[in-house]
């Protein structure tokens, strides 16, 4: 499909640069197949479910992974992506043309990398010296890797590193939150229990290609990232459970949905899974894992927003879209949240 079919336009006062407070106070579109559109809270999230759904949450942690250092004169910037192995990791190179292949970058507080290895798509393999582990290091020298959008207009600063965690966070490696879980707080969770909405975690390590804009002119033509994902062989057996008793599946955002479906048979049987996954989900995609999606709003042309118009259809999307520009709702990763239920699990 032509990736231009996925654009609209934003007013640039739309895009949040803080997340609501407190979290759950946010605002939520909730649109079902083609219902009429709601505008509610997340805090009403209880009453928008059934009992016997379940939510399905990503429990990585966003570590501080932005690195500011210098080779020689030359500053270089650095976000790591992906990890390697214990002491290496893939990362997106900012004033990579002064970066060479065998070259020391010093990140400050003792913290150094030998740029290792240049990869196809332009970043590198970056082999941190010493003994320490990488998280430790980085808690050192690294800060928190704010989308580009938030970035570009403010500074990273303390509040960030609360603000950018989830609720759930427990597994370090991810270098982008999974935003779609930084709206809920205890008394939103409380609410869900008392309601009967049961809630599942796994983990994807979210890694920073989540922020590269689709440059090709058509779908077929886009190479995914891939990351690292693990569901436990537990949590899929209580998932099938749930929906064999007639639940539904509700992704807490397009990590977690991307990883369900990954794991998920043609038969639609959630199995165990640990390893990468660069699924790419556009429209036309057979879902067999996910019967709802709760996720905030995404950029134009961005895989993202081709995931949520493969679950609702893109012309519903775009018209989602521009009811949530309408409503002033605030966008991407510290904005809004929407709750997508397709008419084939709208009940």
């Amino acid at each position: 499909m032509r990736v231009d079919l996925f654009d609209f336009d934003l007013p640039q006062d739309l895009i949040a640069l803080r997340p609501a407070s407190p979290r759950d106070a946010a605002r939520m579109l909730v649109a079902r197949g083609d219902e009429a559109i709601a505008d509610v809270q997340v805090l009403d999230l209880p009453q928008q479910l059934q009992r016997g759904d379940v939510l399905v949450f990503n429990d990585t942690r966003v570590i501080p992974a932005q690195l500011t250092g210098k080779r020689g004169e030359a500053t270089i910037g650095a976000t790591l992506h992906k990890r390697i192995d214990l002491r290496r990791w893939q990362a997106f190179i900012r004033n990579a043309k002064r970066l060479r292949v065998g070259d020391q970058i010093d990140f400050g507080a003792g913290v150094a990398a030998l740029a290792e290895a240049r990869h196809e798509d332009g970043s590198f393999t970056l082999l941190f010296a010493g003994d320490e582990p990488v998280e430790v290091l980085l808690e050192r020298a690294g800060t928190m890797p704010l989308p580009p959008y938030i970035a570009g207009k403010r500074s990273t600063d303390a509040r960030d590193r609360e603000d950018y965690q989830t609720l759930f966070a427990r597994e370090d490696g991810a270098v982008a939150a999974p935003t779609a879980a930084l709206h809920f707080t205890p008394r939103l969770i409380e609410s869900l229990d008392a309601a009967g909405i049961a809630r599942e975690t796994l983990t994807l390590h979210v890694g920073a290609g989540t922020f590269l804009p689709v440059k090709a002119e058509d779908t077929d033509q886009h190479q995914m990232h891939s990351e690292w994902g693990r569901i436990e062989k537990d949590v899929a057996d209580r998932l099938n459970e749930a929906r064999a008793a007639g639940g539904r599946i509700i992704a807490v955002g397009t990590t977690s949905l991307r990883l369900l479906e990954s794991a998920t048979s043609e038969e639609g049987i959630i199995r165990p899974f640990a390893g990468d996954t660069d699924i790419f989900i556009t429209p036309g995609y057979r879902f067999r894992a996910v019967d709802g999606l709760m996720t905030n709003f995404h950029l134009p042309k961005s895989t993202l927003i081709m995931l949520v118009s493969a679950l609702m259809g893109r012309e519903r999307v775009m018209e989602i879209y521009a009811h949530a520009i309408e409503q002033g709702y605030r966008f991407y990763s510290y904005g809004d949240s929407s709750l997508l239920i397709p008419a084939r699990a709208a009940k």
